[in-house]
């Protein structure tokens, strides 16, 4: 792809020598007071915003231009915004990825869609090799400001390479932001933000959410790098990300039958970790449980109970718990829901850092 193709009549420049596709349908109407909204429709409503708001916004990703992508979180966009900004590709993530360097080198704001999160392997090297260490490479002369969103996690029944949480390879990766969302209202906000930043964000949205409604307010709302109490407790911290803090609020609340107050964290990002709220909720709680879908070996939960062991040792009450995935490719969905953590293996974990067990 050239950058000739992206050219329109009608063009702004924000950018010095760069000319960029001016927005000129108003309809739509942008989201503008208090909705509820499902999670795939808060992403769809913050990409448009997004839109409105830069025109050097453009969306790369397979079928996301007529079909709205294969879970209609990109639906309608191509009408409102036309074929030189919704931009349907080949089946080619390396491709997609390196694409967006191109865009993002010239002064581009480039959105893409993994259409599955098994899918964004072909596309790793790019990530990070390219992505995340451009802006080191020219000592900072270049910014790479691109956003890669990711439908992650299992849940929904699906084939092979269709349920991966493959988060932790980004994790590892210095130069990226790494966030999950869990609901409606941080699926708006953080995709605005994401887009918006000069850093390049993987976006970790959970598949099995999509359809779960919301009140979502148009406010930017907490900055993306920070991690948000969900529910306040007193004698265990249990974080969590993604689909799973729905589960985690769960078992806390099945939890105060026995008499036990957990603390629900949700990181929301995944690098940089808001240690500073984990911490100071790890201080007050002396136990803490991490949960997540991904295998336990090399997981984030080990790298977040390491640093929280070593700033908080003398604070803890007993040794940290992970709650995760097996060490297993994730299996045939008749057999994901034994795989996925779920109510009852996550208040095993609890009893455990109790001393219950």
């Amino acid at each position: 792809m050239t950058m000739t193709t992206l050219m329109t009549p009608a063009t702004v420049s924000t950018v010095p020598g760069l000319a960029v596709p001016a927005y000129t349908d108003p309809a739509p109407t942008p989201l503008r007071e208090t909705k509820t909204l499902t999670m795939g429709k808060a992403i769809n409503e913050g990409l448009r915003q997004a839109m409105l708001d830069d025109p050097r916004v453009v969306l790369l990703g397979e079928d996301i231009g007529a079909l709205g992508g294969v879970f209609r979180v990109t639906s309608d966009l191509l009408a409102q915004f036309g074929a030189r900004r919704v931009i349907d590709t080949p089946l080619a993530e390396s491709a997609i990825i390196g694409t967006a360097v191109g865009l993002a080198y010239r002064g581009y704001r480039p959105v893409c869609e993994i259409q599955f999160d098994g899918f964004i392997f072909p596309g790793f090297d790019q990530i990070v090799s390219q992505v995340a260490k451009f802006h080191y490479r020219t000592q900072g002369a270049v910014r790479m400001p691109i956003t890669i969103r990711v439908p992650f996690g299992g849940g929904i029944g699906a084939a092979e390479h269709h349920s991966e949480s493959p988060e932790a390879y980004f994790t590892h990766t210095s130069g990226l932001r790494v966030i999950a969302v869990s609901n409606a209202q941080d699926a708006y906000s953080l995709i605005r933000q994401a887009i918006a930043s000069d850093d390049p964000v993987l976006y970790f949205e959970p598949k099995r959410r999509y359809h779960v409604k919301g009140e979502v307010v148009p406010e930017l709302g907490t900055p993306m790098d920070q991690a948000v109490i969900v529910r306040p407790g007193t004698d265990v911290t249990l974080l969590a990300y993604g689909a799973l803090v729905s589960t985690a609020r769960d078992a806390a609340l099945a939890a105060l039958d026995e008499g036990v107050s957990i603390e629900v964290i949700d990181l929301r990002s995944l690098s940089p970790v808001d240690y500073a709220v984990v911490e100071a909720s790890v201080q007050k709680t002396g136990r803490l449980v991490v949960t997540h879908e991904a295998a336990q070996s090399g997981g984030l939960g080990g790298e977040i109970i390491a640093t929280v062991t070593e700033r908080c040792f003398s604070y803890l009450e007993a040794a940290p718990v992970r709650v995760t995935g097996f060490d297993v490719p994730y299996p045939p969905a008749k057999l994901e829901s034994h795989h996925l953590p779920d109510l009852d293996r996550i208040l095993d974990g609890v009893d455990r850092v109790m001393g219950r067990r």
